[in-house]
Order: C-alpha cells, then structure tokens, then sequence
C-alpha cells in the first residue's frame, strides 16, 4: 500500500510541475474526447475523437481534430480493426489566424493485452493517408503502446485510480511532399504521463503530461481527456 501512495505521490509532482510551466508559457494544452460504441449481438461498432489543441493553455489555436470511423471486431479474435476520416484545421502560432487544413483517411489495428492481475496494455497500428492544404497525397504509419496500471482496484473498475502512459512513434511515407518541400522519415514522437480515474463503467477522465518531439521541435502538451464507451 505504501509504494501505490509513493507513486500516486510522484505523478501528482509530475503533474503539478506541468501547472507550473504552463503558467510560463512553455506548455501547450490539448482537451480531448474519446467515443466507443459497439452494437449489440453485432461484430460492428464505431469510434472516433474530438481534439482541440492550444499552442498555449487556451486561445492560441494549434489544430482542431475531428475524427471518427467505422469498427470491426472478427469473432473470437481480441482485436478491433477500424476505417475512419479525420478532418484537422491547424493554426499558426501566435497572433496569426492564418489555418490549414487536412483531410485524412486512416485504417487503424487495435490489440488490447493483460499482463499479470494488473497491467493492461494496448497495442495501436495506424497507418495514414493525408490530404493536406498545398502539399502532395502523403502517407504515414504510427505506432503506439499503451499503459494503464490501476492502484487501489484489481481492475479499471469505478472509483480505480490509474497510472496512464502511452510512447507513439510516427514515420512518414513519402519524403517529396511537393512544391520543393520535404519532410524527413522520423516524423515525431510522443511520450505521455498521466493520472487516470474511472467514474463509472465506459467513463474515464485522465489528466496527463505529453512531450512531443520531432526532429527540429520539442514541446510539452498539458492534456486532459474524457473517454466514454456507450
């Protein structure tokens, strides 16, 4: 019991440091929501999420992401397949209102897996077709793993508190993405931290930290989320 406190202690600090740099304007904020729903006695489903990101805690708008898609669980199989759209409006930093946007297309594997009474893990493949404002038809493949580790419940049950964290690492397709412009294979990576509660059965919220890097850029995201199965 001492070293579940220990930890819940030391995600709190972690937390609380990110209060911290965003009240110096170095971290950026994202709010986020997470939809699921399965239909009954059928294999099929839907998912999808809504994001607004801020270059700042609020106001200085990095992208909106709107995004959802059609899910397909094969009988005795632990894995939800899914072909979704995204459309993103992302903005300049700054003062500027100047936006882009993107249209993208995306065929997602997901492969939940328990290890030992407590740790859950989730294994994420996304592979990505984009269509974005003044570029080439781009491509790019995701990768990300997924940790959730309850501390005073055996399971993610109502009332558990949990450690969240997630590492995704993205890899672009094409390099000549038009008008003399080029990206580099290594796209970004992202590492998150954060503390999770279960308010009922198909209903979390989580606050969390996210560094994300590229191979010019770091920075640091405050996020809060809400996931909901219905």
């Amino acid at each position: 019991m001492k070293r579940k406190i220990c930890l819940i202690v030391v995600l709190v600090l972690c937390v609380t440091s990110v209060f911290a740099q965003v009240e110096s304007g170095k971290t950026g904020a994202w709010y986020m929501y997470f939809f699921k729903h399965q239909f009954k006695e059928s294999q099929f489903g839907f998912q999808g999420d809504i994001q607004y990101r801020n270059w700042n805690v609020i106001g200085d708008l990095e992208q909106l992401l709107l995004r959802a898609g059609a899910t397909y669980t094969p009988k005795e199989a632990n894995v939800l397949l899914t072909l979704g759209y995204g459309h993103i409006t992302t903005g300049a930093f700054g003062d500027s209102d100047d936006t882009v946007t993107e249209s993208r297309i995306y065929q997602e594997v997901l492969l939940p897996q328990k290890v030992g009474n407590r740790v859950y893990l989730t294994h994420r493949f996304r592979y990505e077709q984009r269509f974005v404002e003044d570029q080439d038809f781009r491509t790019r493949y995701r990768y990300n793993l997924f940790l959730n580790l309850p501390f005073n419940k055996p399971t993610l049950e109502k009332q558990a508190i949990y450690a969240a964290l997630y590492n995704e690492l993205f890899i672009n397709g094409q390099q000549d993405i038009g008008n003399g412009q080029e990206v580099t294979f290594f796209d970004r990576n992202r590492t998150y931290l954060g503390l999770g509660y279960v308010l009922k059965p198909g209903q979390r919220i989580q606050l969390g930290w996210m560094n994300q890097k590229s191979n010019t850029v770091g920075k640091a995201q405050l996020q809060f989320s809400f996931h909901h199965s219905f």
